[in-house]
């Protein structure tokens, strides 16, 4: 764990509890990791690869909880043979087009990547260890999407995202498949019944679109060769090259094309809000939803912010914690989504070429949330006012927290 920065502790108190909940929580999975040594690897490497997934997979029931590990590792794994560009591009296609093929290959490994990703690739035969033992049901689902996001992968290797149509198609391949594949697991598993395909792939592609938009420095910086995944069709309205958004004098132009990208992704939102409606499982259900609350927040920071052309932009901490503490049902999406809606449509610049398309989507946002009829009985996790006692008190359990946290390390 980071160490946490008490200036926004000190603005945001209420975000204190959470955090202390969140560390604690994730110390007690550490201890839970499994004895044997290929699920061993499975959870420790999930935890050092996962930028946020880790936690909510492992709180997943435990009939589920393996089989989405594996998934996890497993796509992560193809995501790191695309990314490593190190590699000629028809050393990396063959690999792509055939990874599937391997589950059944305890053996089998391909080096690639850096730090924990090439520690997966080297050892990726205890992730094939792992997968042999799930039920046949789920080793279909898994190997098929694999099968078919490693094709497109593949095909996009060797063709840019040139179109709007191109854009849609990659994050198909590279998420909007990887929604379908989890709808297809949580049925296989009996605890939900099959959603929507469009629904399902609409997940996927929400989530990946933020994190091209996210992205866009550490892609466009990457060696030896850079990726682009923002559309042509799109940059190309602002700037000759997509990476003169790095230089100042195309700040302006840079914001904008920033704009248009975010109100692309808003095009996912009511499905998302539609997919989660559905769900029954109550696990399953906070599976899917913190990540899709935590990246609408982030979606909301990246509107009208040149810094995304800097460095990476990210919700605070301790917001992210009360997000995974306190989401519990539809009324918490509902009204999380309608606050953020509400602070981006706050950013709005009417002067903007972007700006009518923007709002429509917002609005269109906002009144499925109305129409839920939810939102008088939630409580904000982004606007809260707190009594003035609240911050010594919680500083106090802080470290508290902290001391029996460093006397478990010690031990």
């Amino acid at each position: 764990m980071r160490l946490l920065r008490m200036g926004e502790i000190m603005r945001h108190p209420d975000e204190l509890s959470p955090l202390m909940k969140l560390m604690l929580s994730a110390k007690h999975i550490e201890k839970k990791t499994p004895l044997q040594p290929h699920w061993a690897f499975c959870y420790i490497t999930l935890r050092k690869v996962s930028r946020s997934f880790a936690l909510v997979i492992q709180q997943l029931p435990s009939d589920l909880r393996d089989v989405v590990c594996v998934y996890y590792l497993v796509l992560r794994a193809l995501d790191t043979v695309e990314d490593d560009t190190s590699l000629a591009t028809e050393v990396r296609v063959p690999i792509l087009r055939n990874f599937y093929c391997h589950f059944y290959d305890p053996e089998w490994h391909f080096s690639c990547g850096t730090k924990a990703f090439k520690v997966l690739m080297d050892q990726f035969h205890h992730v094939s260890t792992a997968f042999l033992e799930l039920g046949t049901n789920y080793q279909e689902v898994i190997k098929d999407i694999t099968k078919r996001m490693g094709e497109g992968m593949a095909k996009f290797l060797c063709k840019e995202v040139e179109t709007i149509n191109d854009y849609n198609e990659y994050c198909h391949y590279a998420a909007g498949l990887c929604g379908l594949g989890l709808s297809k697991l949580f049925y296989a598993s009996g605890r939900e019944d099959l959603a929507p395909e469009s629904l399902s792939i609409s997940m996927g592609l929400f989530l990946q679109k933020i994190s091209i938009i996210r992205d866009y420095l550490e892609d466009i910086n990457e060696v030896p060769k850079c990726r682009m995944f923002w559309p042509r069709q799109i940059w190309t309205k602002y700037v000759n090259k997509l990476e003169d958004f790095k230089y100042e004098e195309n700040s302006a132009k840079a914001v904008q094309c920033l704009n248009e990208m975010v109100t692309n992704a808003l095009l996912h939102a009511e499905d998302c809000l539609a997919y989660m409606s559905n769900l029954r499982d109550p696990a399953i259900f906070r599976f899917c939803a913190i990540p899709q609350i935590i990246n609408m927040g982030n979606l909301t920071m990246y509107y009208n912010n040149g810094e995304i052309f800097k460095g990476v932009v990210e919700m605070r901490r301790g917001l992210c914690a009360k997000i995974i503490d306190q989401t519990k049902t539809m009324v918490d999406i509902y009204g999380a989504f309608f606050d953020f809606c509400c602070i981006m449509e706050s950013k709005v610049d009417c002067d903007d070429p972007n700006a009518t398309s923007t709002l429509k989507r917002l609005e269109a946002i906002l009144r499925t949330c109305r129409h839920s009829g939810t939102l008088n009985q939630r409580k904000s996790f982004i606007f809260s006012h707190q009594p003035k006692y609240i911050l010594p008190v919680l500083t106090i359990l802080f470290f508290i927290t902290l001391a029996i946290l460093l006397s478990t390390k010690i031990a």
